[in-house]
């Protein structure tokens, strides 16, 4: 067996890395240690399920013949768990990285002081010409820019920044990165907080609290997402709008971002002809007059032209339950037949007892087991939200308990079922128009 590992306490990098060595080597594991950062913990609560990844706990380690480690190669930084792998003297061993010191001795070792791992596997992808997914390339880009600094660090190398054009090129989204990354925090970005504060507006709008802020700027300045974010937060208002002019350059940078479910900031954005998702968003708008620009955008917010996607919109149904009292085995073949990752358990009446996800059938470790019933492996945990909630409301749950799925429910009766699938789609901006 191949498995694929990174360094625990991983960050993005590892994680980029490790999927994109997946691609590279697609009859390998990918292992991911116990310990991950918050930023990516975050991510993982929404993204898990499409990387298949494993615990270490969950694989075989007798039957590893090949281990191919990434942005690492000291045996001190992988997961405790697999340091038995350092006593096998048979074990075959690749090695991706950008660090100079490691102590694992690698049959084939890629080694290159690139500010990123995740640029030395994205070269050879690139290199291979394999198909990589839009998903894929955000988080190869996210891995890139944290380790980078968004390509600022003096660390930064030409391939870096290569890779980053090739990641653009194949629809990495950086609404997203913005998402999940918490960037460097400078004396420029403190000194226009400073002043956007002090320019604000406050205003009441059908119920709803908004502060905007229009701000000259000179050059250019990164962040200016963190800087709208750490804005709505001070002011404590719903929706904050921020309008950054360039002189020089004779256009606007409109951002905007949404602290309730019911302004969703992308659909504002794309009809000013930028993009994002529910709760932030930006559109570049060439040669326009600040103040015309702020009455347009108040217009838009006015107009209704904001609602947010609620669960009947996003949520996928009929709803297919499994008995409670059905073998793991059948179970296992109606979501193989099926093409899904996880369904509802309910009992003789219908109700619901439980759910059984992918990660479930790991549990099962002898043959005897597949004829035991559904129940005996289900998850008994049962997270439910109700048909009139909002679509960013079922993703806060995702993320608060690690679920992959949600019943959807109206009068104890389940109607729908969102899933991680679902709620990528909400918020990669690909539902139908």
């Amino acid at each position: 067996m191949k498995i694929i590992t990174t360094h625990k306490s991983s960050d993005f990098d590892a994680l980029a890395s490790l999927v994109a060595a997946t691609i590279i080597y697609p009859d390998a594991k990918p292992v991911l240690p116990g310990t991950v950062n918050a930023n990516l913990k975050n991510f993982l609560a929404i993204h898990k399920d499409i990387f298949n990844l494993w615990a270490p706990n969950e694989v075989d380690l007798d039957t590893v013949d090949t281990l191919i480690c990434v942005d690492t190669h000291s045996w001190s930084r992988l997961d405790q768990r697999l340091s038995v792998l350092s006593e096998k003297s048979d074990l075959d061993v690749i090695v991706w990285d950008h660090h100079e010191e490691g102590d694992i001795e690698a049959r084939e070792s890629h080694l290159s002081q690139t500010g990123s791992a995740t640029t030395l596997l994205v070269q050879q992808i690139e290199k291979e010409r394999k198909l990589i997914t839009p998903i894929q390339a955000t988080l190869f880009l996210i891995g890139i820019y944290e380790d980078t600094g968004h390509l600022s660090y003096p660390s930064t190398r030409p391939e870096d920044a290569y890779a980053a054009g090739f990641l653009l090129d194949r629809k990495a989204d950086l609404n997203i990165l913005g998402t999940f990354l918490q960037p460097a925090y400078g004396k420029k970005q403190k000194d226009i907080l400073f002043s956007m504060i002090q320019e604000a507006e406050r205003s009441e709008f059908n119920g709803f609290s908004l502060s905007v802020s229009r701000i000259e700027l000179e050059g250019r300045v990164e962040n200016l997402a963190m800087v709208m974010q750490m804005y709505r937060e001070l002011m404590n208002v719903d929706v904050a709008i921020g309008i950054f002019r360039d002189v020089a350059k004779d256009n606007c940078m409109v951002i905007g971002r949404s602290g309730v479910d019911d302004i969703n900031i992308g659909v504002l954005m794309r009809s000013l002809g930028g993009g994002g998702h529910p709760g932030a968003g930006s559109a570049l708008v060439k040669g326009a007059n600040p103040d015309a620009l702020l009455e347009t955008v108040l217009e838009l917010l006015k107009g209704n032209q904001y609602s947010s996607v609620m669960l009947s919109d996003i949520m996928s149904y009929p709803v297919v339950t499994v008995n409670a009292n059905t073998p793991v085995g059948d179970v296992a073949m109606m979501l193989r037949e099926m093409g899904c990752t996880g369904m509802p358990v309910v009992d003789d009446n219908e109700n619901l007892v439980g759910v059984v996800s992918r990660r479930d059938f790991k549990k099962v470790k002898k043959s005897n087991q597949m004829q035991s019933p559904i129940k005996a492996i289900m998850s008994r945990t049962i997270i439910t939200i109700d048909y009139d909630k909002s679509a960013f409301e079922a993703v806060r749950l995702m993320i608060r308990h690690d679920i992959g799925r949600i019943p959807v429910m109206k009068e104890g009766k389940i109607i729908g079922i969102i899933t991680r699938s679902d709620a990528m789609m909400y918020f990669y901006d690909l539902l139908p128009d």
